[in-house]
């Protein structure tokens, strides 16, 4: 006998991601609320409705699944492709390589700092909108963590620099800047977080990072790092969206939030656009076919589009935050600071250095025309003139570093590019030091979280950057030498320049095998 078959109605998406992820919630009965959810409203923010939240992309679980898997399959096929194929050997020149050495240290382990601060965060909302929103986010940061990590581990088995990621990043002092920004957001409480992280990371800076790695991969044939790049993009689009979702959702909600908001996004910019120093470095001097100078790229990506997005806010009552006037005045000259200051420190970095070449340097002088001939060029021709008597130009001391950002003493005043910035403040009868207004601004505001940043100049300096079981009393004892070896670099007779390093000379014996052999 047929069973009759009842024909349902297939749910929309607006109904089905309601029962996907409101549905699945309920009403705690013998705990209270505030109890299970404190951390939502140690910050001040008030939210009135939770019910308001929306997420614009409404995915399920169910549907998430569906377009990783599918991600996954494309991206690995051309990952092991690029590998299975000697890919490394077709890159423009071997400083490229550096590039990715930069990536895999100082960002890659950053994708797992963000997938655990979403997973925290996912658990500390009370709504569960924003919970399945996080959980995702933190789902997409491990696997971008994990696909970078796989693409770039075939360079791994022919050039130094990059088997030591994972303690790089916990100890070597330069990487202490983009782990000291996540550790900040992840100390914070769960609102600050997804503003730090979801909208003043993502949102307003991820092109600036994306576009010089990913489109400086393609440009330089290195075909595996530009599709991990692209399988990630369509993820940090929605996670462009969820920022931007999370701001105006927090401004709507009620007017005490407007001031908190405006404050993290005065924090968090700055703290970004300092972070990205390593990446305006790598964009104007490490990439040997180059795509856009930095400048150009913080006119379209910061200026253009990120000036339209605070225009959108001024509704609420946000303003564009007071760093940008120092920001812009910084432009000019950020990437020539850093190279220089990387170029002399070289011994305690774990990617190779050079000297820009005269065609660079022309390059440089047509994108920079106010300040690289002026500032920048003699330092270069001078360092050039050092290296050809047989004495390159290096600095041995431990450097001073922000307590705030990390980065060492290199900037300068705004608008005064002949004069190093330092700023101080005193708190509880210690002395501290910053590089800018704005970081000693950010640390008198939460100075007994600040205090307690871990310094990698003062961890040497207090015995804490050496092997276990070393005697620093031994005779002959030497600091630095045993601070490069806990640090685990291994420069060799090359001492960080790129010019005849072991990389180099690979890259060159191997293409040359290669074309032998074609």
């Amino acid at each position: 006998m047929d069973m009759p078959v009842t024909k349902k109605k297939k749910l929309g998406l607006k109904e089905r991601y309601a029962l996907m992820t409101r549905g699945l919630g309920w009403e705690p009965s013998y705990q209270p609320i505030d109890d299970i959810f404190p951390m939502d409203r140690f910050e001040g923010i008030k939210i009135h409705d939770w019910d308001a939240w929306e997420d614009p992309f409404r995915l399920t679980m169910d549907a998430y699944w569906k377009y990783q898997a599918e991600k996954e399959r494309k991206l690995y096929a051309i990952v092991d492709a690029f590998a299975q194929s000697n890919g490394h050997l077709t890159l423009s020149d071997a400083r490229y390589i550096n590039t990715v050495k930069l990536f895999v240290n100082g960002f890659a382990p950053l994708e797992y700092m963000s997938h655990r601060g979403f997973a925290h965060i996912g658990r500390q909302f009370r709504d569960v909108g924003p919970r399945v929103a996080c959980m995702m986010q933190s789902l997409d940061e491990m696997r971008h963590s994990q696909t970078q990590i796989h693409a770039i581990s075939n360079y791994n088995r022919y050039y130094s620099g990059m088997a030591e990621f994972r303690h790089h990043h916990d100890y070597l002092p330069y990487l202490q800047v983009p782990k000291s920004f996540f550790e900040d957001a992840a100390t914070g409480g769960p609102f600050e977080f997804i503003v730090a992280i979801g909208f003043a990371f993502e949102y307003v800076l991820t092109n600036l990072v994306f576009v010089p790695f990913i489109s400086g991969a393609a440009y330089n044939g290195d075909m595996g790092a530009m599709t991990f790049g692209f399988s990630a993009q369509s993820d940090e689009a929605r996670h462009m969206t969820l920022g931007l979702e999370v701001i105006k959702f927090v401004l709507e909600q009620d007017p005490v939030n407007v001031p908190i908001v405006q404050k993290w996004l005065n924090k968090w910019t700055w703290r970004g656009v300092r972070l990205l120093t390593l990446v305006a470095m790598m964009q104007d001097y490490m990439l040997p076919k180059r795509v856009m100078s930095w400048a150009e790229a913080w006119e379209i990506y910061f200026e253009e589009n990120c000036g339209a997005l605070f225009r959108d806010l001024a509704r609420y009552g946000i303003v564009m935050p007071p760093c940008v006037e120092q920001i812009r005045l910084e432009r000019d000259h950020l990437s020539h600071i850093a190279w220089c200051h990387f170029y002399q420190a070289r011994g305690t970095s774990d990617f190779h250095v050079w000297l820009p070449s005269k065609e660079d340097m022309d390059w440089l002088s047509a994108k920079y025309p106010d300040t690289f001939d002026r500032y920048y060029r003699p330092r270069y021709e001078y360092w050039a003139k050092c290296e050809a008597e047989g004495k390159p130009f290096e600095a041995t001391a431990v450097p001073m570093q922000c307590q705030v950002c990390q980065i060492p003493m290199m900037f300068t005043e705004p608008g005064d590019p002949l004069t190093l910035c330092q700023r101080h403040a005193d708190y509880k009868g210690e002395q501290y030091h910053f590089c800018s207004d704005h970081c000693r601004d950010i640390f008198e505001d939460e100075p007994e979280k600040f205090i307690q940043s871990k310094i990698a100049g003062h961890e040497v300096f207090k015995g804490n950057a050496f092997r276990p079981g070393t005697d620093p009393t031994a005779e002959g004892f030497n600091p630095a030498a045993e601070a490069l070896a806990f640090f685990r670099i291994e420069h060799g007779r090359d001492n960080g320049l790129h010019n005849g390093s072991t990389d180099e000379r690979n890259f060159a014996l191997w293409r040359g095998l290669a074309k032998a052999n074609d």
